[in-house]
């Protein structure tokens, strides 16, 4: 994936499920709680195959990547070993791509919430309030 796939995947993102929410749809917290809801619902259509949404993790996942720019600042950043993330202005990184392939997979009810990530990713990582 480039920074151009990246992109054209948030406005894919904003075009295609704005218009779908029932939320101010932006790169904001609460659209981020809907793509969750979003995420779920896939899960539970008739067929689901978790190892066959790529694609539409490639989307969510540069659409939560942005969300934690948007409130946190950084940028994107690529490594050959993880992939890419956001690197928080502290140097701390998060990796959406990952969580919203977990998400897919386990669920809410399996313990992956993109919600609770963006919120941690936030508070904790970026806000530098890791450790004592």
């Amino acid at each position: 994936m480039s920074m151009e796939k990246i992109e054209a995947n948030v406005a894919f993102a904003m075009e295609r499920l704005g218009p779908l929410s029932d939320v101010p749809f932006g790169l904001n917290e609460e659209s981020v709680a809907w793509v969750e809801g979003f995420i779920d619902r896939q899960r539970e259509r008739p067929g689901f195959d978790p190892d066959n949404v790529e694609g539409l993790t490639g989307v969510l996942g540069s659409f939560l990547g942005a969300c934690l720019i948007a409130a946190a600042g950084g940028a994107w950043h690529y490594s050959d070993e993880n992939g890419w993330g956001v690197r928080f202005p502290n140097g701390c990184l998060a990796y959406p791509f990952a969580k919203v392939r977990k998400q897919f997979r386990n669920g809410t009810e399996g313990g992956d919430s993109i919600s609770s990530f963006y919120r941690i990713a936030i508070d904790v990582v970026a806000g530098g309030k890791l450790g004592g």
